[in-house]
């Protein structure tokens, strides 16, 4: 067969029509179907080809027709999606709150209350923290039967008693990095810290105090261990308080106990009553001797001043004797003798130049120990007067 008889098409096909063998004729690209050189480009898969045409004809159809999309029609949308993205930085961190700012999950730094920007995910993470705010952990159950844990509340004391304790941790965030890095889970670590000191602190105390007046220095030991341990490891938590909810006795000696308590009870109240018995007498007995000591500093202060104005007046009449003796002893007997005489019924009268007779008043007589005595009455006889025997009628 001739190289050049297109009457027989070969193996190959028939040449593309127009095409007669000439070779100043440009080839013509071929528009049937099938082979690797189709209308979807070498190498593409028959799906996606179909999927990229169709989108190709939307967007088109979208943007006036068959002349194309605009470049600059996606590079605005490329804008407009990295400002999103980037906007997606901004945050707000509120009054009771610390945000902890990540990269690539490595703590970069932490940020204050206020408006606050990072680098958008991936590259940047942010968790808020409540810092202010005072949390609360029940261990032991919740106080109710329903609510309760053995395997927490159940403990053993320093004298081997098994006693069952519920009790309360209230704690808050000190620092929110070490709160979020130290620890894998912060709450369930605090949990274990508290159940183990209260073990521990239990176990070196008696059964009777913790039933009766020794649960406040309980509650300050475990509070003090807790805090010891979580500042150990560098956990981020400050314990506020621990209180002690509920703690009783074995079940078999509960009745024993609780009439231990009312006993204690009893006690407390006698003592009490003592006291305050106590307080008053020694009270008044303070006072008393309060009153006597003022009074007998009084009497001194009066017997002191008493003495000074005597020996005042003393030194006084001294001077006086010292300048005129006789007058001065006439004067002191005439005083001494008026004080001598004043409450008697006798009348002494001077002789010495006398030429007449005295008159004397009535009641001149009259007894002078008191302004209501009365005079004797005018008819009264005086008794007779019995003379010894051999006297001279």
């Amino acid at each position: 067969m001739p190289w050049n008889d297109n009457a027989n098409p070969g193996p190959w096909g028939s040449p593309p029509s127009g095409d007669d063998g000439d070779p100043k004729d440009p080839p013509k690209r071929p528009t049937g179907g099938g082979g690797p050189r189709g209308p979807r480009g070498p190498g593409v898969p028959p799906e996606l080809g179909a999927g990229i045409e169709n989108v190709r004809r939307r967007l088109s159809g979208l943007f006036g027709g068959g002349g194309g999309v605009p470049p600059g029609v996606f590079a605005a949308i490329a804008a407009a999606v990295f400002a999103l993205w980037a906007a997606s930085g901004i945050y707000f961190v509120q009054p009771n709150e610390e945000a902890v700012v990540t990269t690539f999950g490595a703590y970069s730094r932490s940020e204050l209350p206020g408006p606050r920007y990072h680098l958008p995910t991936p590259i940047e993470r942010v968790e808020k923290v409540q810092i202010t705010s005072l949390n609360r952990l029940d261990i032991g159950g919740t106080g109710t039967a329903e609510g309760d844990v053995p395997q927490e509340s159940l403990m053993l004391t320093s004298d081997e008693n098994i006693i069952d304790l519920d009790f309360t941790v209230t704690w808050r965030i000190a620092e929110a990095q070490r709160y979020l890095f130290a620890t894998r889970n912060p709450e369930d670590a605090l949990k274990a810290v508290a159940e183990s000191a209260m073990r521990e602190v239990v176990g070196k105390t008696e059964l009777q105090p913790i039933l009766t007046n020794g649960r406040g220095k309980v509650q300050l030991d475990v509070a003090d261990l807790m805090q010891k341990i979580l500042d150990r490891w560098g956990a981020g938590i400050t314990v506020v308080e621990v209180q002690i909810r509920n703690v009783n006795p074995p079940q078999e000696a509960a009745a024993a106990f609780r009439d231990v308590q009312s006993a204690e009870q009893d006690k407390a109240s006698a003592v009490n009553e003592a006291d305050a018995y106590r307080n008053r007498v020694v009270n008044e007995a303070k006072g008393d001797a309060a009153k006597i000591t003022r009074e007998a500093q009084g009497y001194r202060e009066q017997s002191v001043r008493e003495a000074t104005g005597d020996a005042a007046r003393f030194n006084s009449i001294y001077d006086e004797y010292r300048r005129s003796p006789v007058a001065t002893r006439q004067r002191l007997y005439l005083e001494t003798m008026e004080k001598v005489l004043a409450k008697s019924n006798k009348v002494v009268l001077s002789g010495k130049g006398v030429t007449a007779p005295v008159i004397l008043p009535p009641d001149i007589f009259r007894p002078r120990s008191g302004p209501s005595a009365a005079p004797p009455p005018a008819d009264a006889q005086p008794a007779p007067v019995q003379k010894p025997a051999g006297a001279p009628q």
